[in-house]
């Protein structure tokens, strides 16, 4: 059965870091696209950072330079390190699993984990 779980959310102050994690169950992160997305308040889910099978990585441009997406294939995780964290940077974020078209047509969320960046 494929889950996401992710960890590592939680308060930090403006310029803070914080690294999250998402652990994947029932299949290996090394052969898919993953990605992190963010949902803010009132807002809609948004694409962070995304990680290919050959580790080509891409980055929205308010997170560019200041996060980083990895992936950890012995441990089955895909990590998001954030620093220079701002306020806006506040949401719920979420991993992601995209479909692999066309062996495996599905794809998954997690249940997401919340980040505040607040003084």
């Amino acid at each position: 059965q494929v889950q996401l779980v992710e960890s590592g959310g939680g308060l930090v102050q403006p310029g803070g870091s914080l690294r999250l994690s998402c652990a994947a169950y029932g299949f290996n992160v090394n052969i898919y696209t993953m990605a992190w997305y963010r949902q803010a308040p009132g807002k809609q889910r948004d694409l962070v950072a995304r990680i290919t099978s050959g580790r080509t990585t891409n980055y929205a441009d308010s997170v560019k330079g200041r996060f980083t997406i990895s992936r950890d294939n012995a441990n089955n995780t895909v990590s998001l390190q954030m620093s220079s964290l701002k306020p806006e940077d506040t949401a719920v974020y979420y991993c992601y699993r995209e479909k692999l078209v066309p062996l495996d047509g599905m794809d998954y969320w997690g249940k997401g984990t919340l980040v505040t960046v607040s003084s």
